[in-house]
């Protein structure tokens, strides 16, 4: 146990890679005790990946990308100025709404900070607002981006625990919504307090034209629904009769974002409907993607295509080598029972759920703040997982909550990537950058402590639809 976690943690402090770490650390153990073949490592590695459901995670990322390329993000943004600029502190709202929904094509914190980011503080700075404010608003919505669906950690967390992953991302969604409750609260607190006004007139006509965009997509919705599950038509039939009927009202009436609003209704629609898997929705969501951008926007280039899959080619090469690499630490950490160890240290501290889920919690939003969020739950749900059924706690809630935490690791050092790339986005120093986030990560936490200890606002929903 020593030999497989100080050479993991020393490597580390070094400076390799998680996923170099974690196989070497692996291989050297196997090489030193000498109770099995050196081509375990391989095998337990190939293992690993070789799942139905990591399907999911290219083809998630490619929708992702493509949708960035079909000028999706900028309709996004206009749709959210319309439904809420009006507001005081009108391109903070923004910024949360716009989030929330580029949080259902993206599905990474990452991808919300680089795409939308750099739109938002940009139309943030012009319209006077202090450029702190505009990052730390900004980092703190990207946190949605892996918790309303759909989610690469979801996907991820949903194959190392064994768990539905359709259930973790309906279980996501009121989650999603009450940590945007709380960061909303918190820029009409600021706003309030800095006298800020509005950054869009108020618009009766407007604010009814984004009202019909949510009533077509959820009647759209609606329809789909009936179609396949009622009716039984053909799914091609189907699907051309809707695609035909809403690109028509998306051009007739000019609507700014009813096309993108359907990715996100298409995702969890389809999959609560019984219609496809998540794996068969990440692909759904990259036809959708290649529809809107080369047919409808005609934004597209084959040129721009394949850049989206190179880049996606190589996302995909690291998160995997991630997974496989856990794979084989995942099971040494097994077979050397640490599982066992952590499992008596907790219960020497309390046999109380609510205190061992306070512990766990601290546990992880240390871990997040040192190692990547895909290598962070490879590592710690086999060994956290008997624990949490000696604890009674639901695999679905606790995927939620180890999934935020993670997602609170992003915004502050060493690690933090979100907190990189905003930096980078807004042409600040790392530590100013850190400070801008500082307050941000008050809503946070109360949206964290809520989550924890209200199991229900996870679990409710996938209860009713997941019957």
């Amino acid at each position: 146990m020593l030999l497989l976690i100080g050479s993991f943690l020393l490597l580390l402090i070094i400076g390799v890679p998680v996923a170099l770490s974690m196989a070497v650390s692996s291989l050297l153990y196997v090489l030193v005790d000498g109770t099995m073949p050196d081509i375990a490592v391989l095998h337990r590695m190939i293992g690993g990946v070789d799942s139905f459901p990591l399907l999911a995670v290219p083809f998630f990322i490619l929708a992702g990308n493509l949708m960035n390329i079909a000028g999706v993000t900028n309709r996004i943004y206009q749709f959210a100025v319309h439904a809420v600029g009006w507001m005081r502190g009108g391109l903070g709202q923004v910024n949360i709404i716009g989030s929330v929904i580029f949080s259902g094509m993206s599905g990474t914190a990452i991808a919300d900070a680089a795409g939308l980011g750099t739109i938002e503080i940009k139309a943030m700075k012009d319209h006077g607002y202090p450029l702190d404010f505009s990052v730390g608003v900004t980092a703190a919505s990207a946190t949605l981006g892996p918790i309303i669906p759909p989610s690469l950690p979801f996907v991820i967390y949903g194959m190392m625990a064994n768990v539905s992953i359709g259930s973790l991302f309906i279980g996501g969604i009121i989650p999603g919504l009450v940590m945007t409750l709380m960061m909303m609260l918190t820029v009409a607190y600021f706003a309030r307090r800095n006298n800020w006004g509005s950054d869009a007139p108020f618009s009766w006509p407007q604010l009814i034209k984004s009202g019909i965009e949510v009533a077509v997509v959820l009647a759209t919705g609606a329809a789909i629904w009936g179609i396949f599950v009622v009716t039984e038509w053909p799914l091609l039939i189907g699907a051309f009769l809707v695609i035909a009927v809403l690109t028509w009202a998306d051009w007739y009436f000019k609507f700014s974002a009813v096309m993108a609003l359907m990715t996100p209704m298409l995702l969890i629609g389809g999959m609560t409907a019984g219609l496809f898997t998540p794996t068969e929705a990440a692909v759904a969501a990259c036809a959708w993607a290649l529809y809107l951008g080369l047919v409808r926007y005609r934004t597209m280039t084959f040129k721009s295509v394949a850049k989206a899959t190179f880049e996606t080619v190589e996302t995909t090469a690291s998160v995997l080598f991630i997974v496989s690499s856990a794979a084989i630490f995942g099971w040494l950490l097994t077979a050397t029972k640490v599982a066992d160890v952590l499992s008596n240290a907790f219960l020497a501290v309390t046999d109380q759920r609510w205190v061992f889920l306070i512990l766990v919690n601290i546990l992880i939003l240390i871990v997040g703040s040192f190692i990547d969020t895909l290598a962070a739950i490879t590592i710690l749900v086999p060994i956290l997982m008997p624990l949490l059924l000696k604890f009674g706690v639901d695999p679905i809630h606790f995927g939620v909550v180890i999934t935020l935490n993670l997602m609170i690791g992003l915004l502050h050092p060493p690690l933090g990537m979100v907190l990189y790339v905003l930096a980078r986005v807004a042409r600040m120093s790392v530590e100013a950058t850190t400070m801008a986030i500082l307050p941000w990560l008050v809503p946070l936490m109360l949206a964290l402590g809520l989550i924890t200890f209200i199991p229900e606002i996870t679990l409710w929903l996938p209860k009713m639809l997941m019957k």
